[in-house]
């Protein structure tokens, strides 16, 4: 009897397994660290064998912790990070470069080219993106222009391009099937969003192959069975979404005007808008949230790149604290009227603003500054611009009306940032009972798909809230330290004059 669903997230500092009852309660799991490569400034890669054998290793690994005969699998969901790019042998499985990471910046000349040849109002009209080297696309491109005879390969058929969802499923089917989901393909910057396939005048415009590209299918749906001789059974894949999306179902934002924000490495926020795509005027970006029975769900999301990397930087960069755990600690002991104010634009700043010049900076020290002030200064950065994303979806989105902010990710274990979240934000703040929800919401996928949990819908049984925070801080003053924030991004800006 099958009773029991499989979950594989694979991210971009490490790869879990999760095993989830019928219930879709968590039970055993298995994770690795996943190294990343540097090879230039702003050049991120991850080594492709390294992201299949950890994901193998893991699948394994929370199968045999568990005890779960594999025959009792009824479906695997996979979740994966988004935007990362990856071109394999059809024959092989083998990539032909490293898996270029989200992250990089490679391509930021191809995305200037794009836009000077007025490409970008196409970009974003068909496919809710930006012309940024974020997204897939320009990843491809840089790679059909710089590996020597890959184009000719690529025409030919020989080579398949995919995002890290479309590479694992390749493997696990042994070469069999070749595909993706909606909101992976999303993500590319080449899939229409309103009709939901891959649009052939960007493809054009862009000089990509189409012979390259997965077949796009429904999140919850049949994606094949893992090769036998890797999991000890024929696994049916049931359910596959990017990683953000995954939390969203995770998190039962299931109804529009619902959010979820995600903070990890970086900040990941995302709106439901129910069934019509909603063009941003703020600069944020109009994605699929999932797509299930044909039918797709979109949504308003917007990007921070640095949040759970603002605590990493305390931590390795200026030795501040031990842990990242220390860091609430530390800033409960700051002056809460210091002044002292930080961006951490270490890598550019994403939405509202998507300024890759950008670089962070520390303002309003004085002698009394000192660790605790700079450690309170980084935390509350992340409460702020995740402010900048809800203002922005709620002047884009105006039925927003009043809003509960569902959180995950690492940075959720710290309650003194999750109370000055709910400050800054001047609304209430849930934390879940299951902390993994992107996990959570891959599992739900293929649950849904094997008929054992019903698809997104007023009743989300699989939601369970852990603790809410609500706001303390007086409306006015966070009005006037949200400003006093707004300043200080001003001054980082790369086109501040």
């Amino acid at each position: 009897m099958a009773d029991a669903l499989l979950a594989l997230d694979q991210g971009t500092t490490s790869t879990r397994a999760i095993l989830f009852d019928v219930a879709l309660h968590p039970g055993a799991a298995h994770q690795i660290e996943l190294p990343q490569h540097f090879p230039q400034p702003g050049w991120v890669e991850h080594d492709p064998e390294q992201i299949f054998a950890h994901s193998l290793g893991c699948l394994r690994g929370a199968l045999a912790r568990g005890g779960t005969d594999p025959g009792r699998v009824a479906g695997i969901g996979i979740t994966n990070q988004r935007e990362t790019t990856i071109v394999w042998d059809r024959a092989t499985g083998r990539a032909v470069h490293n898996a270029i990471v989200w992250q990089d910046r490679r391509s930021a000349a191809i995305c200037d080219r794009l836009r000077a040849a007025g490409l970008e109002e196409l970009l974003t009209q068909r496919t809710g993106l930006l012309a940024d080297p974020y997204f897939s696309a320009t990843k491809l491109v840089w790679m059909l222009e710089t590996i020597p005879g890959l184009r000719a390969r690529a025409e030919r058929g020989e080579l398949a391009f995919g995002t890290v969802d479309s590479f694992l499923l390749h493997r696990l089917t042994g070469g069999r099937v070749h595909a993706t989901d909606a909101t992976n393909a999303a993500r590319t910057m080449l899939l229409d969003i309103r009709r939901g396939e891959w649009d052939q005048e960007i493809l054009r415009a862009l000089d990509i192959p189409r012979a390259l590209l997965p077949e796009v299918r429904d999140c919850a749906a049949e994606f094949g069975t893992t090769d036998p001789a890797l999991l000890g059974a024929a696994i049916p894949i049931r359910g596959m979404a990017g990683d953000q999306q995954a939390a969203t179902l995770g998190q039962a934002c299931f109804r529009p005007g619902m959010a979820k924000s995600t903070y990890g490495t970086g900040c990941f926020m995302l709106l439901n808008t129910g069934a019509t795509p909603v063009r941003s005027n703020h600069r944020l970006l109009t994605t699929i949230a999932w797509q299930i029975g044909g039918a797709r769900t979109y949504a308003l999301e917007g990007a921070i790149f640095v949040a759970g990397a603002a605590v990493q930087w305390l931590r390795d960069g200026l030795g501040i604290i031990g842990s990242a755990a220390e860091a609430g600690e530390l800033a409960a002991r700051a002056d809460p009227h210091s002044g002292v104010v930080m961006v951490p634009a270490f890598t550019g700043l994403g939405a509202p603003h998507w300024d890759a010049a950008a670089r962070g900076a520390i303002l309003g020290l004085t002698r009394g500054a000192g660790a605790p002030e700079i450690a309170r200064a980084a935390l509350e950065s992340v409460a702020w611009q995740t402010r900048d994303l809800l203002d922005a979806m709620r002047a884009d989105w105006p039925e927003t009306g009043e809003t509960v902010l569902r959180v995950d990710g690492g940075m959720t274990a710290s309650d003194w940032t999750m109370r000055f979240l709910a400050d800054a934000l001047q609304c209430p703040v849930d934390v879940p009972a299951v902390a993994e929800t992107t996990a959570l919401g891959a599992a739900y996928l293929a649950g849904v798909q094997a008929g054992l949990a019903p698809p997104p819908g007023d009743d989300a049984t699989h939601w369970r809230r852990r603790v809410r925070f609500e706001p303390d801080m007086p409306a006015e003053e966070a009005d006037r330290r949200h400003a006093a924030w707004r300043t200080a991004v001003g001054q980082v800006l790369s086109d501040r004059g």
